[in-house]
């Protein structure tokens, strides 16, 4: 019998109103497959940036990757082959946990913003 891992997503909210929305919102995985996450946005075409999270239960969030449209994925910490990342238009992207293990059990959420100049 294969073991079912949650994943579960947590939609971002700003200020009362949210023109950010993830699907699905609560995902079930089998151990050793892959689960992507979608993040969409209603703002405008300058928010280009994109930023996933994760918080596992009683810890602090961290950041997992940053994409954005006119530049590779910055993974940090993490490691590139265990998520990977979509961003190929401004209004959306995509996180995939790849040989998802019960470590990944964990609230995920996206985040956007613009590219400023300063």
């Amino acid at each position: 019998m294969s073991d079912i891992i949650l994943l579960i997503l947590m939609l971002h909210c700003g200020q009362g109103i949210s023109d950010v929305s993830q699907t699905p919102s609560v995902l079930m995985a089998v151990k050793g497959s892959s689960a992507q996450l979608n993040c969409t946005h209603k703002k405008d075409f300058t928010y280009t940036q994109m930023y996933w999270y994760r918080q596992h239960q009683g810890q602090t969030m961290t950041l997992i990757v940053f994409t954005s449209t006119s530049s590779p994925p910055d993974y940090g910490d993490s490691d590139p082959k265990k998520f990977s990342v979509i961003k190929t238009v401004a209004e959306s992207g995509s996180l995939t946990v790849n040989n998802v293990e019960s470590d990944d059990s964990a609230v995920y959420f996206c985040s956007v913003s613009k590219h400023t100049v300063q």
